[in-house]
């Protein structure tokens, strides 16, 4: 099956936050997507939590032709200068090539400084932490867990079991009541959506 997909790239980087991500990329193996890990270089990355992460590829060599996802995790670098400024310009080629993109935490801050978020609907952590970028896309502001416009996902940090549920929805590993439940077993931990997924196969 892996063959048949395009990898999904997961950004990182230092102090990446490594919660952010994890039901994203386990479901995804899980339905057969190999997801390569992206680093401005090759050198070893060291995570928010002390995980030490060694890239499987450059930022440089990043292609969107090559690539269903690219998945943008929040990190202090976001907010303490321009490190990841070139992460946010690469999201700007994804959407242009028409590859979806994927952005939780401070990675949406860094989307808003690059003007992606000025005219899609979107989240974050609050309204007035993008407000701080002085982007101008501050009435297009959702208040919701997670949003999903024009091949966009934006979500907050306390949020990555909706993150993940835009990215299965979007990429349609799961669909309808089966994305439902998935998401009410995760984040809810409803034991009548477990049998849901079983029933469906996807448990």
């Amino acid at each position: 099956m892996n063959g048949t997909r395009k990898p999904v790239h997961l950004a990182v980087y230092d102090t990446l936050a490594d919660w952010e991500t994890g039901h994203s990329t386990a479901h995804l193996a899980r339905a057969g997507y190999t997801v390569r890990t992206v680093a401005p270089t090759t050198a070893p990355v060291t995570s928010i939590g002390g995980l030490r992460v060694q890239p499987d590829l450059a930022l440089a060599d990043l292609r969107p032709e090559d690539s269903s996802l690219l998945v943008l995790p929040g990190a202090d670098l976001w907010d303490t200068g321009d490190d990841l400024a070139p992460f946010a310009r690469t999201a700007r080629a994804f959407l242009a090539a028409g590859v979806p993109v994927a952005a939780i935490c401070g990675a949406t801050a860094g989307l808003a400084r690059e003007g992606l978020l000025d005219d899609r609907r979107h989240t974050s952590a609050v309204s007035f932490y993008l407000a701080a970028t002085g982007y101008a896309g501050g009435e297009r502001y959702v208040e919701a867990d997670a949003v999903t416009d024009r091949g966009l996902i934006t979500a907050g940090p306390t949020e990555p079991v909706a993150f993940a549920r835009e990215i299965l929805g979007l990429l349609g590993v799961y669909e309808g009541e089966v994305l439902d439940a998935w998401y009410r077993l995760f984040h809810d931990s409803d034991p009548e959506a477990y049998a849901v997924l079983e029933k469906a196969g996807a448990a």
